[in-house]
Order: C-alpha cells, then structure tokens, then sequence
C-alpha cells in the first residue's frame, strides 16, 4: 500500500504503468526492456516506478518527485503469448510520451486501444507458420513431399496446441500434444516409404515449438543481472524442449523406426 494519499492522476498513471509492465512480460519482453520502458513513460511525467518482476508476478511502486510513495499494486501476469506488435507498439507509445507530451489520458486510452486490437485471423496464423516450416524443411533440402508432410504436420499440430490452450490443459501437456501430432503426421511419411531418407520432414515438423524467446530472453536477463528470471526463463525453455523431445521419442516408439 502508498504511504502517501493517491491523487486520481497518481493512481491512473500507476494503473496503465502495470498493464503495459504485464503486456510486455506476456508478449516476450526481457525483464530489461520492461524496466526501460516503463522508467521511460514515468519519468516523462515527472515520476519515477520500482519494479519487481517474476514470471508469474509483477509489482510496481510509483514515486512523486517529492520521493513520496504514491502508487504501489501488483498483478498476475496472464499466459505467455510472443507477440513482437504488442512490444514494438508499447515502446512506440512509450517515446510518445517523451516527445509528444502526452497527457495520463492519452497514455491510458492508447494501452486500452492496443489491448482491444485485432489479431491476425486464426487460418492465416495457422497456414503462414505452416509454410514457414515447410519453407525450412525446403532449406535443409527436403523434398517436395517432405514440404507437404511438414505443412500438413505443422498446421495440425498448431491447431491442436491451439485447442488444447483453449481447453486449459498445463502448458507444457499443450506442447506435448503438438509435438506428438506433428512427428505422428511427418512419421508416416517416414513409416511407409523406407526406400528415401524423410527424417529431415520429422525434424522440421516441430520446429514451431521451438522456445527460441524463452531461452533468449533467460540469456538476457542473466546478462543483465536478473539472474531469478534468467533461471526461471531458462528452465522454462528446458522443461519445453524436453516436452517437444518426449512427443517426438513417442512417435519414434509408435511407428518403431
């Protein structure tokens, strides 16, 4: 709780200064760049915020010039959903704010209008991170049947994690689910037509669970001091990485190659 009394504006700007803290930790923002941030848009308007950050928790404290506390909460952060639009998009308001001025006001609507846009159509999503692996499977000189498999896979297997998300299985079930439908898709491929080399069509199919973010922004936070959320990012990225693997090793059993 402050120890000083909350003025509408205090409390306002205290409000919003949260929710961007918790938008940027969501859509895959090293703890760094949430500090900078959100140091950014306060001192633009003469105060300064305390942020402790953990991957489920955020808390904030906004202090007046005077060094009075004048704001303090705190909040639990969502599911984490990369998202580099919501990222670029708060750090562009955030220079708004120093540049332009912009009243308490203004900063608040532009938040509330960032987090009531529109996402890209759910197929699109689905059928460009579907070529994106069949794309790979293409650079690591599949062949054209190996592109097909990986796109049928990769989709499928999107769609499940999707799905799954949407009925609140744990994460990482989620994750395990995808890989085991994917490599269950590109296994066959593999099962069935001995005769040519299409284990390059099982590899690319899970590449779209990947924790490239996590295991980057563990790096990072590490690199700049915030060992807890480096340790907890890195981790996170294992337990991931270890799921995709034990998806992958089920399908390898099923199909006994």
């Amino acid at each position: 709780m402050s120890n000083f009394p909350m003025s509408k504006d205090a409390k306002e700007l205290g409000a919003t200064l949260l929710e961007m803290s918790m938008l940027l930790m969501v859509s895959g923002a090293s703890a760094g760049r949430v500090r900078n941030t959100i140091d950014r848009v306060s001192n633009g308007f003469g105060y300064t915020a305390d942020l402790l950050i953990s991957q489920r928790t955020i808390i904030i404290s906004v202090y007046n010039p005077d060094g009075h506390c004048v704001f303090n909460s705190f909040k639990r952060t969502q599911p984490h959903h990369i998202n580099f639009t919501t990222v670029s998009e708060i750090s562009r308001i955030s220079w708004e704010v120093v540049e332009n001025k912009w009243t308490i006001y203004e900063l608040h609507e532009a938040v509330e209008k960032l987090k009531s846009g529109t996402h890209y159509p759910r197929l699109l999503v689905l059928a460009f991170t579907a070529l994106a692996g069949a794309s790979f499977c293409r650079l690591l000189s599949g062949q054209p049947i190996d592109m097909a498999f990986v796109f049928l896979g990769t989709f499928i297997g999107l769609f499940v994690r999707q799905e799954a998300m949407r009925l609140r299985f744990n994460f990482y079930l989620c994750v395990y689910f995808a890989a085991l439908t994917s490599s269950l898709i590109t296994g066959a491929l593999v099962h069935f037509d001995q005769n040519i080399n299409h284990e390059i069509a099982l590899v690319t199919s899970i590449l779209f669970l990947i924790p490239g973010i996590p295991l980057i922004n563990a790096f990072s936070d590490m690199i700049e001091g915030n060992l807890q959320n480096g340790l907890i990012r890195g981790l996170h990225g294992f337990i991931i990485s270890f799921t995709i693997a034990l998806g992958l090793f089920t399908s390898i059993a099923i199909y006994r190659f």
